[in-house]
């Protein structure tokens, strides 16, 4: 079960708390992505000592929350990016779920935001598994395997047995973008790493790479704005 502290007050601020045995103080951190709250705790502190911890800070608290992008829950009427272009979520009595002049059109009798995720998280693999299959080929490797997730901390991961993991949030971003983040985790197949030669291939197979990077850096976190399932995470 997850240790929650909660602080009143406006806004009312949330904490998880991560007890762990490597902590040797009491530490706060803010998601950028989507402004969870993480209080880690050494194990020998009593939970009294972190609650008045996170009060002493809750002005810091809701001063860093301010600046996070405001949460806008996926319904009819909101407007979505995709990719390099912005589409509105309608509502139709009928047909499936889809992108069609300028809409991502929803069915009536079901929630908006799962059946707009459902759109989103499959345009993202339209895109990504061709991305990573060519350059795969490039540098003569294949992934084993390629998955998509919801993921708050990271847009893309390699693991040592060859499995590529994305967000599907990539497929909001610019397709230059979410191509750059495929080469990225494909340049891992061969340099597990981040040294200087695996940096040199990426460049190799992106060469405006820091480009698409720097965009993720300083628009990321507003793909994680969106609420596909009511509101929470």
């Amino acid at each position: 079960m997850v240790e929650k502290l909660v602080v009143g007050g406006d806004p009312r601020i949330e904490a998880r708390v991560r007890r762990s045995a490597q902590a040797r103080r009491l530490s706060l951190r803010v998601s950028r992505l989507d402004g969870r709250v993480t209080l880690s705790i050494p194990r020998a502190v009593p939970i009294r000592e972190a609650e008045a911890f996170l009060r002493d800070r809750a002005a810091w608290l809701r001063g860093v929350l301010a600046e996070q992008p405001t949460a806008v829950t996926v319904a009819p009427g909101v407007c979505l990016p995709i990719g390099a272009d912005r589409v509105v979520v309608s509502a139709a009595p009928r047909g499936p779920a889809r992108i069609e002049d300028g809409q991502l059109i929803v069915r009536t009798a079901r929630p908006a935001g799962p059946q707009a995720a459902a759109v989103v998280r499959a345009r993202a693999k339209a895109l990504l598994e061709p991305a990573c299959m060519r350059y795969g080929s490039l540098i003569g490797r294949t992934p084993a395997r390629i998955s998509l997730r919801d993921t708050r901390s990271r847009w893309g991961s390699c693991t040592a047995a060859g499995n590529l993991m994305f967000s599907w949030r990539l497929a909001m971003a610019p397709e230059a973008v979410l191509d750059y983040v495929a080469a990225h985790e494909v340049a891992h197949l061969r340099e597990m790493n981040h040294s200087s030669r695996f940096w040199a291939l990426v460049r190799e197979l992106c060469p405006e790479f820091e480009r698409y990077r720097g965009w993720l850096h300083a628009n990321g976190a507003a793909l994680h704005r969106y609420r596909f399932d009511g509101g929470e995470r």
